[in-house]
């Protein structure tokens, strides 16, 4: 673990494991690299690059408001030539994803491989569809108008956890005992930043959409999901797939948005498998 100074950042980096190179774009916004760490046996074949986007987690030296498409993805690309790495494979989980889908349209050459994990193409889905959702699973109409302040930025910072509290439990497909420890175990090792969240989901999200430029991607794709994922659910996962030419399609059963750290065993065997074939 380190951190390393990338455009006026001082980004927090954690590299683990040998073999090609790929870098884990975590979601929130407002929480760290932590959230990836169920993927960390796939340093059993791969170097891993686990990282703190700007504004986020410990990562320093940058107002939120610098937090962009276009910050985000220069900053994990000097990384990438910072660490020496002509081309990586990019994995991003829910904003991670989003990021991931930013750089792919930026980068291109300098990707081998794209995975989108419980991530979208279309912002809607999580200031419209995940509220929605809610409330057909049955929380209550305060728990649902939280929701909805939430996913449009418009808490208090110290709401972010009284969220977590009241609808955290839908990040799953079944909140069994042993997840929810392993989970509050890996909260307290986690560096979280509401304002991060704030900004993102009320501002850089507000009317995002790459929806029309899917077909510009030309990296192969993986789009893997939980089956139970209340903000994408699997007929997103379908529109995405089937706007990336040539793009895999896999929905993990019995998981939720989450799917990495539910199904872990599931998750990291369709990453090696698409990583080796893809």
């Amino acid at each position: 673990m380190t951190f390393i100074p990338i455009r006026g950042v001082a980004m927090f980096v954690e590299i683990r494991g040998q073999g090609d190179p790929l870098a884990l774009m975590h979601g929130g916004p407002g929480v760290d690299h932590h959230t990836m760490h169920p993927l960390r046996p796939l340093g059993e074949s791969h170097r891993l690059v686990f990282y703190d986007h700007r504004g986020n987690g410990r990562s320093t030296g940058a107002e939120v408001s610098t937090m962009t498409w276009e910050n985000l993805t220069a900053d994990a690309d000097e990384l990438r030539q910072r660490l020496g790495f002509d081309r990586w494979a990019v994995l991003g989980h829910s904003f991670g994803g989003m990021v991931a889908l930013e750089y792919a349209l930026r980068f291109p050459k300098r990707l081998t491989h794209l995975i989108l994990m419980d991530a979208c193409g279309d912002s809607r889905w999580v200031h419209e569809h995940a509220p929605k959702s809610l409330a057909r699973r049955g929380f209550d109409q305060g728990t649902v108008a939280l929701a909805r302040r939430f996913f449009r930025g418009e808490i208090g910072p110290n709401e972010m956890s009284l969220a977590m509290r009241k609808f955290g439990g839908a990040y799953y497909h079944r909140p069994t005992p042993l997840l929810l420890a392993r989970e509050v175990l890996t909260g307290l090792r986690m560096k979280t930043r509401p304002e991060a969240l704030i900004f993102g989901f009320g501002q850089l999200l507000r009317g995002w959409s790459v929806m029309d430029r899917l077909g510009e991607i030309q990296a192969p794709t993986l789009v893997l999901a939980g089956r139970s994922d209340f903000q994408f659910p699997p007929e997103h996962q379908a529109e995405l797939a089937a706007g990336i030419p040539n793009a895999h399609l896999v929905i993990v059963d019995q998981a939720g948005h989450n799917a990495h750290s539910e199904r872990p065993d599931d998750v990291n065997q369709a990453v090696l498998n698409f990583l080796a074939n893809g």
